[in-house]
């Protein structure tokens, strides 16, 4: 007897000895899905931890390695410029040689180059360990979910896995801030690289006992002028993004590069909509569910980086929290989007549909950062911080988790590498954005505050707590404006999922 909505015909205790290749792999991926999940999700938090925690050890390793503040920035950037320019290619390769390959040659990849970060003697050697990370994390990214797509093809069981994944992308982040700051509090700044190490070793023995190659990859030609122009227009998007953080909007060398990525943008759709096997099929970005929910990846990411940056900001320059206190200080934040994301995407999405997850979501975010408005040189953590941030807990966990959900729902495993490579970059390309945007913002409202006044400290603590107040404000009409364009895109209802069958249908 053959009977499992997941998989059908290869659920059962047994297979016959004529079964073909495809239904002993998915018998094998039924079999194992949960501890698939563990792996996956085991990959992601090392990504995503790897930002934050990396951010908290630089003055350390600034210190200790003795270069510039300017230098400084390049330690960041360096990872983003290869991990947002290769996310599309990252995605694309894992289709075409297999998601295992691709998984345990990006896991392996990434923690040697964290492990010569680690053992840095000096900037440059760190800085080209940075690189290297962000090369093999374009890898590993896309694939990890990409893996999780096909695993999970049953709706109530996809919604339990993408919800694990969603409050992962939402709170690793924060995560990391707390390891980070014990890691570099307690141990070294090194060790901020070595975690790595220590992720990817559990994460590959589990790859190794738990996932199979796939079966017979259709060998398409690798589409090289649709790799040109994503690679250097998302290279030209971020390093034009971090140019106008260091050195303003107006800048030459900021306006040359943001204009060349947006040109290039539009060539690569062009190039897309002419090849016989595009790098991006148009079909995974232009089904409107799915292209809202890209959106609103997106979206969150422009305005989530007024959380995170600008509170760790004010609470250690202000209110005078050590980085571990810090840490603590968000994990309320954490455990609060944890649990939304995944009764959003578990009990909620398959009734009710994104539409209504989404917007709410992002109004809630947004009310939970015009709270934030209310800080001041004295505020109180339980009656302002904390409530506050359990809003923005909820609001992220349902856009993340529903988000990424939809973004990938639907999608035949020949492109589920490249349309979960869409949804990483979404999010790379939101991040950056909001990153120079924000702080710019800031940076503006706190001279202009000061401007004409004598520099105390207390003035200079107002103004930079006035300069919060305004990316927290200016974060809340992104996520107002998300919610707009996810209630004029998305549909309402639920979207049925039958295993690829949307795209082949032309939906």
């Amino acid at each position: 007897m053959k009977s499992s909505s997941d998989t059908p015909g290869v659920a059962d205790t047994g297979l016959s000895p004529d079964a073909t290749h495809a239904e002993r792999l998915a018998h094998h991926i039924y079999n194992r899905r949960w501890w698939i999940l563990v792996v996956v999700g085991l990959a992601q938090l090392m990504v995503v931890l790897d930002a934050t925690i990396v951010n908290i050890a630089l003055p350390s390793a600034q210190k200790a390695l003795v270069f510039s503040v300017a230098d400084r920035q390049w330690i960041v950037t360096g990872y983003a410029l290869s991990f947002g320019s290769l996310l599309l290619l990252g995605g694309r390769i894992a289709d075409f040689f297999g998601r295992k390959r691709v998984f345990l040659v990006g896991l392996i990849g990434f923690a040697a180059a964290s492990a010569i970060g680690g053992a840095a003697n000096g900037f440059g050697m760190l800085v080209t360990a940075r690189v290297v990370q962000g090369i093999f994390g374009a890898l590993l990214a896309p694939t990890a979910l990409s893996l999780l797509t096909t695993t999970f093809t049953d709706p109530a069981e996809r919604g339990k896995a993408f919800g694990v994944f969603g409050a992962i992308a939402g709170g690793g982040a924060a995560l990391g801030l707390l390891l980070g700051g014990i890691l570099t509090q307690y141990v070294s700044w090194r060790w901020s690289l070595y975690v790595n190490v220590v992720f990817a070793v559990v994460t590959t023995v589990g790859a190794v006992m738990f996932l199979r190659h796939d079966g017979l990859i259709e060998k398409k030609r690798l589409d090289v002028p649709g790799v040109l122009a994503a690679s250097i227009s998302m290279f030209s998007l971020v390093y034009g993004l971090s140019h106008a953080e260091t050195s303003g909007w107006s800048n030459g060398i900021t306006i040359a590069f943001l204009a060349i990525g947006l040109i290039l943008l539009v060539a690569f759709v062009l190039v897309e909509n002419r090849v016989a096997h595009p790098l991006l099929p148009m079909r995974v970005v232009l089904d409107r569910t799915r292209g809202g929910s890209y959106l609103a990846v997106f979206m969150v990411a422009v305005g989530m980086f007024g959380v995170f940056l600008f509170l760790t900001y004010y609470m250690q320059s202000i209110l005078g929290y050590s980085p571990v206190k810090t840490g603590v200080a968000f994990l309320p934040m954490v455990a609060v989007l944890v649990v939304t994301a995944a009764v959003a995407t578990a009990a909620l999405l398959p009734r009710i549909g994104p539409k209504p997850l989404v917007v709410a979501g992002m109004l809630i975010g947004a009310a939970g950062l015009i709270m934030l408005t209310r800080i001041s040189v004295h505020s109180n953590f339980l009656s302002v911080i904390l409530p506050a941030t359990a809003l923005l807990g909820i609001g992220m966990g349902a856009v993340f988790a529903t988000s990424i959900n939809t973004a990938t729902d639907g999608i035949s495993p020949e492109d589920a590498g490249v349309a979960s490579a869409t949804v990483n970059t979404a999010q790379q390309i939101g991040g950056s954005i909001g990153t120079a945007l924000l702080n710019t913002l800031a940076a503006t409202t706190a001279t202009k505050f000061i401007i004409h006044k004598i520099p105390t400290p207390l003035l200079l603590a107002e103004a930079g707590v006035h300069s919060y107040i305004t990316a927290f404000k200016w974060s809340a009409w992104i996520f107002v404006f998300g919610a707009l364009i996810s209630l004029l895109l998305l549909k309402w209802g639920r979207r049925e999922t039958l295993a690829g069958e949307a795209i082949h249908t032309g939906i």
